[in-house]
């Protein structure tokens, strides 16, 4: 016997290194299974996506359906608000002087002729005292005038002393006619005796910018105020060259103040400018504001255009209900009959130590109320007036539940961003 097992090719660690084998095996097979599924599973996970009904309702997800739109094709164009030349005013002095009051303050609106400030320089009282002293010898003079006249036409007096008095009557009456034109000018009353120059608003408007203090000394050619009419308030919008062939006037704009509320407001082209500015090689395009838009505007207030050039019904949906994933876009549709799980992965499962049966039929209660969502790719159009127009690549179900809000959380959740484990 001893010898039978001594001829043998018996090795006692045969049986054993053969089972690691195939235990090894089995395993690598195993985790390859796993991988395929799991690769299966991320796969579906883009295109697929679960909520519970708790989900659901607290995301605020809401479905509609593709509607026909009337939108615009636009070009975009930024720029800045604007009043014509005639509507803004610079206000300075023709007479130096020192500031004795100011009657107003930034944001006041005024009406034409309204006293903005007074100041203060002698010079006003002998401006006064000259017209009425040519005045006084107008009157004088005209009376010498029609005796010596009388006197010249009788031939009672010589013509050389008529025409004296012709003379001295022009010249007074030319003294008179120049300080009446400065004290005019200074809007100055030509009777009375006064040293004050009143600062007048030239339009009605705004109060800007005041650049004077009570006391100081207001130079002549340097403003002083600042008045704006805002009832003819423009946009000056900057166009690139390679649009400029689309632009017309006459078209429509939407534009928003970029810095302020999103409240879109409408214009309409009435110019176009005939040459390039040298830095930013655009053209000046002018747009006209609806009146009743313009009167809380400002001059100066940045905006981003649309201009219209085309308008067009097409398929769209709400701008949200599209979202971009890398290079392409989807919407998502709601799944309305999903399939269940087979009864055999049922019947597989295996209940963790501890695990109550209730907790187990709780969970597939859950699961059996979940709403199911597939992300369907689009190609968008044009988007205008909170819509965007859509191009379907495939033919969605009748009837179906597209969501236009709650689409950006779903493709998070597609990514990872908070999944829903069963």
């Amino acid at each position: 016997m001893k010898n039978i097992f001594l001829k043998s090719n018996y090795k006692p660690g045969s049986f054993y290194n053969l089972f690691v084998l195939l235990s090894f095996f089995f395993v690598l097979t195993s985790c390859n299974d796993k991988k395929t599924e799991e690769t299966h599973k991320e796969e579906k996970s883009e295109t697929e996506v679960a909520l519970t009904e708790a989900q659901f309702k607290t995301i605020g997800i809401e479905t509609g359906s593709i509607e026909m739109k009337n939108l615009n094709t636009v070009i975009k164009a930024n720029g800045y608000t604007a009043v014509p030349p005639q509507n803004r005013a610079d206000v300075s002095t023709l007479i130096g002087g020192v500031v004795k009051d100011i009657y107003v303050l930034e944001g006041t609106f005024v009406s034409k002729g309204k006293t903005l400030a007074t100041i203060q320089n002698l010079e006003v009282s002998e401006m006064q005292e000259e017209y009425q002293s040519a005045i006084a010898n107008i009157e004088y003079l005209q009376l010498e005038y029609n005796r010596q006249k009388t006197l010249s036409d009788e031939n009672v007096n010589p013509r050389k002393t008529f025409q004296e008095v012709k003379s001295k009557l022009a010249a007074e009456r030319a003294k008179a006619q120049a300080a009446k034109t400065k004290l005019q000018a200074l809007n100055v009353s030509l009777n009375g005796n006064t040293s004050l120059v009143p600062i007048i608003a030239p339009i009605s408007g705004y109060v800007g910018k005041i650049s004077i203090t009570k006391g100081a000394f207001a130079e002549t050619g340097v403003t002083l105020f600042e008045v704006v009419d805002n009832s003819q308030m423009h946009l000056d919008l900057n166009v690139f060259e390679k649009d400029l062939g689309k632009i017309s006037v006459g078209q429509e704009v939407d534009f928003v103040l970029t810095n302020q509320s999103n409240k879109s407001i409408k214009g309409k082209i009435f110019g176009i400018n005939k040459s390039f500015s040298n830095e930013s090689k655009t053209v000046a395009v002018h747009a006209k504001i609806n009146p009743g838009d313009a009167k809380d505007l400002i001059s100066g207030m940045y905006v981003a255009a649309n201009i219209s050039i085309s308008n067009q019904t097409v398929s769209a949906l709400p701008k949200d209900a599209v979202v971009r994933n890398g290079e392409k876009y989807f919407i998502y549709i709601q799944e309305e009959h999903h399939e269940e799980a087979p009864k055999k992965e049922e019947k597989e499962h295996v209940h963790k130590e501890g695990e109550a049966h209730d907790e187990h039929a709780e969970g597939e209660e859950e699961e059996h109320n979940e709403i199911h969502f597939k992300a369907v790719e689009v190609v968008p159009g044009t988007t205008d007036l909170g819509y965007t127009e859509v191009k379907l690549i495939e033919e969605l179900p009748a009837n179906a539940k597209i969501v236009i809000k709650g689409a950006f959380y779903l493709l998070a959740q597609s990514k990872g961003g908070g999944e829903h484990e069963h």
